[in-house]
């Protein structure tokens, strides 16, 4: 098993590294200063700060009030490239939501722990599978899609369009803070 982690001081400590070496784990990290490394885990960063961002107060300080309902969301929505959910993909089943402990679900058969590994290993390979065959088809359409129309777009006097602004607010976390100000009428200085 490998563990592939940023160089946090949590994963670097010697007791998470004895830990590593006891359960045979092999641990891998990114490079300095060089987030691409971990491309998927920065990419869901940048997800849930997009979605905090449109929710934190004005001083920011519930940010972390809005985290679990966003995950709950997250793990089990539909993703539209794969047609499964995180969940789906990791565990094999559907998630549990709020109103299924409410008003309760269809049972699922018992079975011994031996069978109950046997159908979840099959489960998993048929669902990654499934979302493999999804991603490549989705990855070709968008190919397809995209190509005939790759132009450069140019802007004139009078569009209206949105401006990035870089600036932050002080005494505020920048992550949290929208990077695009409402949309401007553009016009020669």
């Amino acid at each position: 098993m490998i563990l592939h982690s940023d160089q946090g001081t949590n994963f670097n400590s010697a007791l998470f590294t004895e830990l590593c070496k006891l359960l045979g784990i092999l641990k891998t990290q990114t490079t300095a200063l060089h987030p691409e490394s971990d491309g998927m885990v920065e990419r869901f960063n940048r997800t849930i700060l997009n979605h905090l961002s449109l929710f934190v107060s004005r001083n920011q300080t519930d940010w972390d009030t809005h985290l679990p309902p966003f995950l709950l969301a997250y793990r089990s929505a539909e993703h539209e490239v794969t047609g499964l959910t995180p969940v789906e993909m990791l565990f094999g089943r559907t998630l549990r939501l709020p109103c299924d402990i409410l008003f309760g679900r269809p049972c699922e058969t018992p079975s011994s722990p031996n069978e109950y590994m046997k159908n979840l290993e099959a489960c998993l390979e048929s669902v990654h599978a499934f979302a493999r065959e999804r991603i490549k088809l989705a990855s070709e359409r968008m190919k397809t899609r995209y190509d005939p129309r790759a132009t450069d777009h140019y802007f004139k006097e009078g569009d209206l369009v949105w401006m990035y602004n870089p600036k932050r607010r002080r005494g505020l976390s920048p992550k949290l803070q929208q990077n695009w100000e409402d949309r401007i009428l553009l016009s020669r200085n």
